[in-house]
């Protein structure tokens, strides 16, 4: 169920991603978000919704299946997917389906392969793992194919672009530019009672308009209801296994930290033991390589005994 005092819905369902951006009648949505993620890259002014569930070339091959899959005037192919829990293979995923608009521009007969630009967005409501591991908070990521002996752009076609929604932490008024406000709306609308006067302008009046929940009809409430709660499953699910997972780590770490601390010990008594060695050695007058060789010590850590 909708908890009381929702007012707008939550972009990161699949019922508030697709309400917002994947209908010809928010087209306007989409534009103003891919050009703000595109950021002048290239300039889109219109699209046109394509066929989301794309097959492959025979009945046994896999299919895809996009949350918002268009075209623009001039036939480029934007893929735009919303990914809450991140996945093993998802960028092999995330690769895979963008095989499909290109292959689908194949024509029969004469043709020179020629194609239109590619470009997969995914809005991620996590950052990858190697993100993490290396302390990179950034938003944006975006990858083409790149000769690793010049790094340059090898091939500028296939492009794509991954927003790591989880390294967005701005406030309303330090949104300045038109991708901070529209990160800022993905992250934060369900939890929003009125519309804040920094989003100002028809796209982002419409934007509230259309995630207002008291508009919306039965059918539509129901189908809203079950994505909130299969969001939530998810959202649950992982904090579940992140804290699960924490456990895990804090019970080996402690495992580890006394294995080292024992190694550690082992060590400081082994050059102790050795030390104690060396002295009676020198003491007998045994030759200082020697006492190296049986100790492990350097000559001058002898010397100074």
């Amino acid at each position: 169920m909708i908890h009381t005092g929702e007012r707008y819905i939550n972009p990161l369902t699949d019922f508030g991603f697709k309400r917002i951006f994947g209908t010809p009648f928010n087209s306007d949505l989409l534009v103003s978000f891919l050009n703000a993620v595109l950021d002048g890259e290239r300039v889109v002014e219109d699209v046109e919704y394509s066929n989301s569930e794309k097959f492959g070339s025979n009945e046994d091959a896999r299919k895809a299946i996009f949350d918002v899959y268009c075209k623009t005037a001039d036939g480029s192919r934007i893929i735009v997917e919303m990914q809450n829990v991140y996945q093993d293979f998802y960028k092999d995923r995330s690769i895979f389906y963008s095989t499909f608009p290109i292959s689908e521009q194949a024509e029969k007969g004469d043709w020179n392969y020629e194609l239109k630009d590619v470009y997969t967005i995914g809005i991620l409501n996590f950052a990858f793992p190697e993100s993490k591991k290396s302390g990179d908070n950034g938003i944006f990521r975006e990858v083409k194919l790149m000769d690793i002996n010049t790094k340059e752009v090898f091939y500028d076609k296939l492009t794509y672009i991954y927003v790591e929604l989880a390294n967005f932490h701005k406030d309303i008024d330090e949104c300045k530019t038109l991708i901070d406000k529209w990160l800022f709306c993905l992250k934060n609308l369900q939890n929003l009672l009125e519309r804040p006067t920094e989003l100002q302008g028809r796209v982002f009046e419409k934007l509230f308009k259309t995630a207002e929940i008291a508009m919306f009809k039965p059918m539509e409430l129901k189908a809203y209801e079950q994505s909130i709660h299969a969001y939530r499953d998810i959202k649950n699910g992982m904090d579940s296994a992140r804290r699960e997972g924490e456990a895990i780590g804090l019970e080996k770490g402690e495992a580890i930290g006394l294995e080292k601390g024992e190694a550690i010990g082992l060590e400081k008594g082994e050059f102790k033991a050795n030390m104690k060695v060396a002295r009676m050695m020198k003491a007998k007058g045994f030759d200082v390589s020697l006492i190296s060789e049986i100790t492990g010590l350097s000559e001058d850590q002898i010397a100074e005994l």
